[in-house]
């Protein structure tokens, strides 16, 4: 009898709850899934240009004949927007899963406690001061300057908001929701400073950061931005094990010889940097990082060797059904896919604390 328990197969022998086999099955879902709509996403416009067909013609040589229009609208208009929106939307995802560990809540997200405005004010103090007081600053980062400046805003927010919220190892949902509003709205009084003081052209740029598109996407964006993005997202999965560990306690968490301090540390420049980098290319676009952790926490459980790579896929794959929705719904005309995120968040976030009532200390 004893033989035959050991001769199992390791899947019988698996604890009872243990989702380790959907959440692999889940995540290599969302890859397949990312494939299937980064496709779409680039052959998808208002030009009837082929997406499949300039791919071909590249691979031939030129044998296929694609008009010289096609493969700018394919390789300088769609590429660029189809490669920023996975950036962002995996930033996004991942950075709100990293502060719903680190606050060990699901309600904490980058645009709802504030990071994102902190930010937005980081790259707009750039555009409209960027010639003028911050000169100095702005010229030698060059095409840098903004996503530096994004990050120096959402880090400062970041930071001030878990010294508030978080007391002798207990973070209070109530204290992070409220800090939030009250940074956010400090964050937002700079913002409207600035587009006071601000000219027509500068005014432009700054209802471009204040409803988010991807409208803009270019090649140079995405070589500045991109590399921060990549490299928070290439540290989240070593944070894991230690966000698992901080979900039984702070003090639990050191017992288990996890350096807790160290590990705030990174999460939190990750979450400016992700955030940071993300919001000076695209603007504010809310949501993603509360909608798609809690949905995969629902499906796959609390793990997060799992469900930060899953969210970054997810993430990719809901930024771009949101820019997809944005250029079609209105066309020919472009609704900013901030409107789009929000009007499917916002909802989801009330059905979030409905589903918590009760629970919650507010």
């Amino acid at each position: 009898m004893a033989d035959q328990v050991m001769d199992a197969p390791a899947a019988l022998r698996r604890p009872e709850g243990d989702r380790s086999g959907r959440a692999l099955a889940t995540t290599l879902a969302c890859a397949a899934l990312l494939v299937v709509t980064a496709a779409i996403s680039l052959g998808w416009g208002a030009s009837d240009a082929s997406a499949l067909g300039v791919v071909l013609d590249m691979v031939s040589g030129g044998a296929e004949s694609v008009p010289a229009r096609d493969r700018i609208i394919v390789w300088d208009i769609r590429l660029p927007r189809v490669i920023l929106g996975i950036l962002i939307g995996a930033s996004l995802a991942v950075s709100g899963a990293v502060m719903q560990g680190l606050f060990r809540n699901p309600l904490a997200d980058p645009g709802l406690v504030g990071v994102s405005a902190g930010a937005s004010l980081g790259a707009i103090s750039v555009i409209v001061l960027g010639t003028g007081a911050l000169a100095p600053f702005v010229a030698p980062l060059g095409i840098y300057a903004l996503p530096v400046a994004a990050f120096l805003g959402g880090f400062v927010v970041t930071m001030a908001l878990y010294r508030v919220a978080t007391r002798r190892g207990q973070t209070s949902v109530a204290t992070m929701l409220l800090a939030g509003i009250a940074l956010g709205a400090l964050a937002m009084a700079g913002t409207g400073f600035l587009a006071f003081i601000a000219d027509d052209r500068q005014l432009r740029d700054l209802t471009f950061w204040n409803l988010g598109s991807l409208a803009g996407a270019t090649w140079t964006k995405i070589a500045a931005a991109g590399p921060i993005i990549a490299l928070a997202l290439l540290a989240a999965p070593f944070l894991a094990r230690g966000l698992n560990g901080l979900s039984l306690g702070e003090s639990t968490a050191h017992h288990l010889g996890i350096p807790v301090q160290r590990l705030k540390n990174v999460a939190i420049v990750m979450v400016a940097a992700a955030v940071g980098a993300s919001v000076a290319v695209s603007g504010g676009i809310g949501f993603v990082g509360i909608v798609v952790p809690h949905l995969l926490r629902l499906m796959i459980g609390p793990d997060h060797r799992y469900l930060l790579p899953a969210s970054a896929l997810l993430g990719a794959c809901l930024l771009l059904v949101a820019d997809a929705v944005s250029r079609t719904i209105v066309a020919p005309a472009e609704l900013p896919i901030g409107i789009v995120t929000a009007a499917v968040g916002a909802p989801f976030f009330l059905w979030i604390l409905l589903r918590r009532r009760g629970i919650l200390d507010l």
